[in-house]
């Protein structure tokens, strides 16, 4: 439901009246949400899997109930105040801190698919089941996009690619509004020398990782393959069997894999493949149906590190493989370019583990895996750099969207009357003491001192 700018203003206006009511911020009326979400979710189920269908070919697996259960479970504690340590300086205190939550709607877990259908659906929830006064959602292009930015937000929350992120930031800046970038990125996979199963499981892993569930288009998504020079026939090989046991072989009846998103994808990942140099690196696959939106999981063998394909993050299905000398070069390789959102690395060997873990920045680290850590709701999930910043899922989303406010109760006693002036040498040096006793220390100096200090009081 595209809008004018009078009515993205009007709309906003009104969200923000009922913010300001706190109606939203009780407790019970979170969890009235989060149970209206689930019910949506069993009520609607069919109708979400023919939306995943229709917009990508895409087969019945999501996370946003399991994430909705987390959530329900343990927003009652998340939004509890949390009482703070005592400081030595202040007696008769009482520390906490309070979570300010802006989020509303937030447990549809940041990045679902923004397609139509999709969309659709979310209207529907939104009128069926959600207080329309305090969520909204809004269908449009760049151009609604555009006069969105032009509010101001207590926060703005954006997946995406880092062109837009920046456009984003951008224009956040002229209201030093907040903002949570999750922007993906070139995500590697560190292929160490393995035999036997181990290897097989590996290959597996990757296979799943890079072309299902969403033929590579996942922020998270793999991007490409380093290994050894001396394993790379045995790793393309293996690749292959794995992607005609999963996918199929034709392009025209591949299964259990994602079409692309749209013309304007499909056109951007072929023309990645009509690069100079490029076509020439394919070992497997490459076909396409235009008419179904369908690109075959495609393999490169050490594609020209200058072409975008090695520079620009491929959301699609192709799988390019970079050979090196050692696997230890890996390290070297990533440090060159922008920081992943994630790092997938396949080994046994502790010290290369090690190596990853100090002398490489990314989002997220897994090893012996790949996509797994995205529904791990106790580990945050974020990137680093031009793959993003800030964090979320589980209790990292909530935080994300609630300001921590700090609270300080306090007594009129007793009085520590060496903060005020006027300044000597001892009222400066019980200062300072004072920040380096324990409590017990600090109370029996101040109250041996306290008569100095105090005035005399008339009876």
């Amino acid at each position: 439901m595209e809008e004018g700018f009078e009515g993205l203003s009007q709309s906003l206006s009104g969200l923000k009246r009922t913010f300001r009511s706190g109606k939203t911020r009780g407790v019970e009326w979170r969890k009235a949400q989060l149970r209206a979400l689930l019910k949506f979710l069993a009520e609607n189920e069919a109708q979400i899997f023919e939306a995943l269908k229709q917009d990508l070919g895409k087969h019945p697996i999501g996370v946003v109930k399991k994430s909705a259960d987390h959530a329900l479970l343990h927003i009652q504690k998340w939004m509890a105040p949390k009482r703070a340590n005592y400081h030595y300086f202040c007696f008769h205190q009482e520390l906490k801190y309070c979570q300010n939550h802006w989020a509303l709607y937030l447990y549809l877990d940041p990045g679902i698919s923004p397609s139509h259908q999709h969309a659709r659906l979310c209207l529907n929830a939104q009128s069926l089941f959600i207080w329309t006064s305090a969520v909204k959602v809004i269908e449009g292009g760049s151009d609604v996009a555009e006069q969105l930015l032009q509010q101001r937000w207590d926060k703005i929350f954006f997946t995406g690619s880092p062109r837009v992120g920046r456009i984003i930031m951008s224009a956040a800046a002229k209201h030093l509004t907040p903002v949570t970038l999750e922007l993906g990125g070139k995500c590697p996979v560190i292929l160490d020398s393995f035999s036997g199963s181990d290897f097989k499981v590996a290959v597996k892993r990757i296979a799943g990782g890079k072309w299902g569930p969403c033929a590579g288009q996942a922020c998270i998504g793999i991007d490409y393959v380093l290994v050894q020079q001396n394993l790379a026939p045995v790793l393309v090989e293996s690749l292959k069997s794995c992607i005609k046991k999963f996918y199929g072989e034709n392009v025209k009846t591949l299964q259990s894999i994602c079409r692309i998103v749209n013309k304007h994808h499909f056109d951007r990942i072929r023309n990645l493949l009509e690069e100079p140099g490029v076509a020439a690196s394919i070992v497997y696959g490459g076909s396409m149906d235009q008419d179904n939106l369908m690109i075959e999981p495609t393999i490169l063998l050490d594609p020209p590190l200058d072409a975008q394909i090695m520079t620009e993050e491929i959301f699609g299905p192709l799988l390019p493989i970079v050979t090196l000398d050692k696997i230890e070069e890996s390290i070297d390789f990533i440090n060159e370019r922008p920081k992943p959102l994630a790092i997938y690395a396949f080994t046994k060997n502790k010290k290369l583990k090690d190596q990853i873990l100090q002398e490489t920045s990314s989002g997220s680290v897994t090893f012996n895996d790949a996509i797994i850590q995205f529904i791990c709701d106790t580990l945050p999930f974020g990137g680093i750099g031009q793959s993003g910043f800030g964090r979320y899922h589980g209790k990292y989303s909530f935080d994300t969207f609630s300001h921590e406010k700090a609270v300080l109760h306090r007594t009129f006693f007793p009085e520590f009357e060496p903060r005020y002036p006027p300044w000597n040498d001892f009222k400066l040096d019980f200062i300072r003491l004072a920040y380096n006793l324990d409590y017990v220390g600090l109370l029996l100096l101040l109250l041996g001192l306290r008569r100095i200090f105090t005035p005399n009081r008339s009876r």
